[in-house]
């Protein structure tokens, strides 16, 4: 109620723990044990919520904290079957109306169903608060330091947020109820049978996935004589810009690749299975498709690359391509599992997917966006200063390295938020901390003013 009311950071794991604890502890009375896929899918929901700690973008730590529910839910319900991990991640949202009527009840057992029995509880919590307020407060007057100690540990509750306060306490103890109703007595996912696919003739199944191999073999070596004898030769025959090529490619190769992935399920669902020769010929057929879409894979992100050096690097554009090498990872995940068998496939999938996200908050996309931006304009002299300006206080050390005037102009509405914001330290992120380091270390130029600064971005777009 009082930590989560000023902003999302560090607050969300001291949040996340004491009801991880709870839920752990409702398991255990409940007759459940950890397994290991329990304590990983923990940990990393865990993990992900350092995330908001450490990174002042709010697009990655959405993400992260999505990811950080989702695989929460898992550890909570379980799951090795596709069923088990597609549904386990929003499996929490059917015990949100259950949990608070589960705790009811868990509460009237423990005080013998009486009201009466709760006046001693709830006098000793009374007689606890009045207790810390007085002697605090007289402590607290004795002594500045120790004032100013208890002023940045305690929460702010002031009378303005009231309303909100109640609202983020009404929200976290139906959360925590549910989460604990779910870890005593979680909904079994896994038992959801899904009857697998009337089996194809080889030579109705084949023929198809044959014939899109050999589309795609044709694809890859056009890319494969496009790499070696240069773009000039294809942009001049094509009337395209080096950008209009690399960006109208990238999209659709992206739809070949997840258009792909569902061509597999489909086609392994109505495979052939009536015995070695049958289990031959689908490994090979698609083991061949399987290989030549990770080409596809590499072809799109060659693509992006060459649209990031023609017009630089921004969140759409690391976005799309940090999901076009997931998708590669799912397709060397899934010709793995041809080899090794596919029991552990749907959970390395969601792993995969929650470690994606990790790995793509902690790398700073924003940082990244600026570095490759900053490196982009020493080596062209072009620079998007507009968008610059729209980026997080993750950016600040990358934008630090820019030549006055284009510094103080790019950091300009970034020292401003972060001058405006006066968030408590459990709600304030490790990459503002630096941020507000950085700029107090070199504070900005007084000549960049609106005026000057409208001139460069002027300068910089008709370069």
């Amino acid at each position: 109620m009082l930590l989560l009311g000023d902003g999302l950071a560090l607050n969300l794991m001291m949040v996340a723990i004491p009801a991880a604890l709870a839920a752990y502890w409702a398991a255990q009375a409940a007759g459940r044990r950890p397994r290991r896929w329990t304590l990983v899918w923990g940990m990393g929901g865990l993990a992900l919520l350092a995330v908001p700690a450490l990174r002042d973008a709010d697009w990655p730590s959405f993400l992260a904290v999505v990811a950080a529910l989702a695989v929460g839910s898992l550890a909570l319900h379980g799951g090795r079957t596709w069923p088990g991990v597609l549904l386990g991640p929003i499996g929490l949202n059917t015990a949100i109306l259950t949990g608070p009527a589960w705790g009811w009840r868990g509460l009237r057992e423990r005080t013998g169903g009486a009201r009466g029995n709760l006046g001693p509880v709830l006098r000793a919590l009374a007689v606890a608060a009045v207790l810390l307020l007085v002697f605090g407060a007289l402590f607290a007057g004795a002594d500045a330091a120790f004032a100013d100690l208890l002023g940045g540990l305690v929460p702010d509750a002031s009378v303005s947020g009231g309303p909100w306060h109640v609202v983020l306490l009404v929200l976290g103890v139906v959360g925590a109820l549910a989460a604990a109703h779910v870890a005593a007595a979680p909904v079994l996912w896994d038992r959801i049978e899904v009857l697998p696919g009337r089996a194809r003739g080889r030579l109705e199944w084949a023929l198809p996935l044959i014939v899109l191999a050999t589309l795609f073999a044709a694809f890859n070596a056009v890319q494969l004589a496009v790499l070696f004898g240069g773009y000039d030769a294809v942009l001049e025959e094509t009337g395209q810009t080096y950008a209009e090529y690399a960006r109208q490619g990238f999209w659709q190769l992206l739809m070949v690749t997840l258009l792909t992935l569902l061509v597999i399920v489909v086609a392994l669902r109505w495979a052939p299975r009536d015995g070695a020769r049958d289990r031959r010929l689908v490994h090979g057929v698609l083991g061949t498709l399987c290989v030549l879409a990770l080409v596809v894979v590499a072809s799109a992100v060659r693509r992006m690359h060459m649209y990031v050096e023609a017009y630089g690097l921004t969140r759409l554009r690391i976005s799309v391509v940090t999901v076009e090498v997931w998708l590669g990872l799912v397709i060397v995940l899934i010709m793995v599992a041809g080899v090794w068998g596919a029991r552990w496939l749907p959970r390395a999938v969601v792993a995969s997917a929650a470690g994606g996200v990790l790995v793509f908050g902690l790398a700073s996309p924003d940082g990244l966006v600026a570095e490759r931006n900053v490196q982009r304009y020493e080596a062209t002299g072009k620079f998007d200063l507009a968008y610059a300006r729209g980026l997080s206080a993750d950016a600040v050390p990358a934008l630090d390295e820019l030549k006055e005037p284009l510094r103080s102009c790019a950091l300009e509405s970034i020292a401003r938020d972060l001058r405006r914001e006066s968030e408590p330290w459990f709600a304030t992120s490790w990459g503002e901390v630096r941020a507000r380091g950085i700029l107090d270390d070199r504070p900005l130029s007084a000549k960049a003013d609106w005026r000057e600064c409208n001139r460069l971005q002027t300068e910089l777009l008709y370069r």
